[in-house]
């Protein structure tokens, strides 16, 4: 289908551009939200008849979304989730999560405007796309974190995934016997050891 963009749109063109994108895009996206209009005679010439308006009110929100972005851009919100031990989210951290966590840090923020491609599922420090206007986009990030503790070692960067496993790894080292047989352990040892003890005992 051929539209005529009402806006920009990342990787289809400029205000005016009139682009050929797939049927479902088309009236599942940018019609409904008003990015585009169908490009049929009558759509051209209410769009020029209109053109000036358009790119002014664009100018006005872009604006706005410029100074705006100042007080949003590198912000860090922090969202405490339960994980297993090898940091899988029981669940996961949706756009709608990061905007109302925002909203609560006092950024005016539509969970329409975070763009992550899925929902985050693992604890850790995330970069997060927020679109304040198709023009201006800003990067936040989100501390997921099993405590508060745990999001407070992340914010200054401690991976605490990678501190984890190297403590389980330290958790299966064997203690060392040195009387142990070579290949034995210490309780095989201490068994054959017992054993020699009644034997002597016997003999005397």
């Amino acid at each position: 289908m051929e539209v005529i963009l009402l806006e920009r749109v990342e990787k289809l063109g400029q205000i005016g551009d009139v682009v050929t994108v797939k049927n479902g895009f088309a009236r599942n996206y940018l019609l409904p939200n008003k990015k585009a209009l169908r490009a049929n005679e009558a759509n051209k010439k209410v769009f020029e008849a209109n053109r000036a308006k358009i790119e002014a009110d664009n100018v006005s929100k872009r604006s706005e979304a410029e100074k705006a972005s100042g007080g949003i851009e590198g912000k860090t919100v922090v969202l405490i989730r339960q994980a297993s031990n090898t940091g899988q989210l029981y669940g996961s951290v949706s756009a709608r999560d990061l905007a109302e966590a925002l909203v609560e840090d006092g950024v005016k923020v539509a969970k329409s405007q975070i763009a992550i491609k899925a929902p985050i599922k693992t604890i850790g420090m995330h970069e997060v796309k927020v679109v304040l206007h198709p023009e201006v986009s800003v990067t936040v990030k989100a501390n997921v974190a099993r405590s508060p503790e745990e999001a407070e070692l992340q914010a200054q960067g401690v991976d605490v995934m990678a501190s984890m496993f190297e403590r389980d790894e330290a958790g299966f080292t064997e203690e060392y016997d040195p009387n142990a047989e070579p290949g034995a352990t210490a309780e095989v040892a201490a068994d054959e050891g017992a054993e020699e003890a009644a034997i002597d005992g016997q003999d005397a």
